[in-house]
């Protein structure tokens, strides 16, 4: 696709407690709907809206809907964090104004996707930056290192203790147990598997040899044990001595987890931070045409200091073709959450705001739904 261009570097990010969500309501997504007084640049839209999808960002939609409402009288968001899979299916089967997915639609989604939306273009609108972190349970043994190729074999089922010899070759001088190796991967489609597998798949093809999907590799299944989105995943590696996951970094953050330091395209194993996620985040590109802002990360970057799996969540919408209540808020409440005051609320609760460039292009987008 057309349309490349590069990314400038991302502000910090700072972790607060997650918030929790409101569930999804009934399957009618829409009330009455009118103007109020503007909020900045933003006309309150009045209406009660279902949206549904990715758990990676259910802490900045839930302080987004918080703020909105609470300056928009008569706004009423309800979101369901059921990941990317089930809201893309649930905006397809018409049941939520717009959803949230970790990855971009894929070809086989866009047709369901487009009729949808009246047969107008559904858009990938980028509103939240997450780094995934690698995730552990092993007493006593914090910051561990791992390359690429040593998560592909973990995570396939190759290395199963912890005092392997492959792990203890990078981690020279730690005190390993020979706990046994639990992964944990999520057992619903998601869109952080999605850059997960795309991760091991583009920086260790030898060993990962499966394609990058929503949907963790049945072949490999029975090598570790799933669980539920985000929460269900963080429950788990709490829980289990021995345990190694993936999850985005404001989850790992608010749940104390342990969490991995990780081997780059420069050969520098790096630790979870800002600083690290907004020096991989700097090489992206914009690969979207017209009002599509999909984005190529690229994982095997060679910046200095730079942490190499993050993502970028998206909220998927209808470029036209909503009914107008639906279309009017759903326009208003991404203004807000693209503006400078919105992205502003990501830095302190374990997020990372747009770049620049990426999020003038977003509010460029967003002003020309209809």
């Amino acid at each position: 696709m057309k349309n490349v261009s590069r990314l400038a570097t991302l502000g910090g990010v700072v972790v607060a407690g997650a918030l929790a969500l409101s569930a999804c309501g009934s399957d009618d997504n829409t009330s009455s709907s009118s103007s109020a007084a503007p909020t900045g640049d933003i006309d309150c839209a009045k209406a009660t809206v279902n949206a549904a999808g990715s758990s990676a960002q259910k802490n900045a939609i839930e302080e987004w809907t918080k703020i909105y409402a609470s300056k928009c009288a008569g706004a009423n968001l309800n979101y369901a964090a059921t990941g990317s899979g089930a809201g893309i299916k649930s905006f397809s089967d018409n049941q939520v104004a717009f959803a949230g997915s970790d990855s971009a639609l894929k070809d086989e989604e866009l047709p369901a996707a487009q009729k949808r939306c009246g047969g107008a273009k559904p858009l990938n609108l980028p509103m939240v930056v997450g780094p995934v972190a690698v995730v552990y349970n092993v007493p006593g043994v914090d910051g561990i290192q791992v390359s690429p190729e040593l998560l592909a074999n973990i995570f396939s089922g190759k290395v199963k203790t912890w005092n392997d010899p492959a792990i203890a070759k990078e981690n020279s001088g730690a005190k390993l147990p020979s706990t046994a190796i639990k992964v944990i991967y999520r057992a619903d489609e998601s869109g952080t598997t999605d850059n997960f597998t795309n991760y091991l798949n583009k920086t260790a093809p030898k060993i990962w040899k499966w394609e990058k999907a929503k949907k963790w590799p049945d072949a490999i299944a029975s090598a570790g044990q799933g669980a539920p989105q985000s929460a269900g995943v963080t429950t788990r590696v709490k829980q289990d001595a021995g345990a190694i996951s993936y999850v985005e970094m404001s989850h790992a953050e608010t749940n104390k987890l342990q969490t991995a330091k990780v081997k780059n395209g420069a050969g520098e194993y790096t630790a979870l931070s800002a600083d690290s996620a907004s020096k991989a985040i700097a090489g992206a590109e914009i690969v979207g045409t017209g009002n599509d802002v999909a984005m190529k990360i690229d994982y095997t970057t060679k910046e200095a200091g730079a942490y190499p799996i993050v993502l970028v969540t998206y909220e998927i919408a209808c470029e036209k073709g909503l009914p107008a209540e639906q279309a009017k808020f759903v326009k208003s409440f991404l203004t807000y959450t693209a503006s400078a005051d919105g992205q502003k609320v990501l830095s302190g609760i374990g997020y990372a705001p747009l770049p620049a460039a990426v999020q003038t292009k977003v509010q460029a987008s967003v002003k020309a739904l209809s």
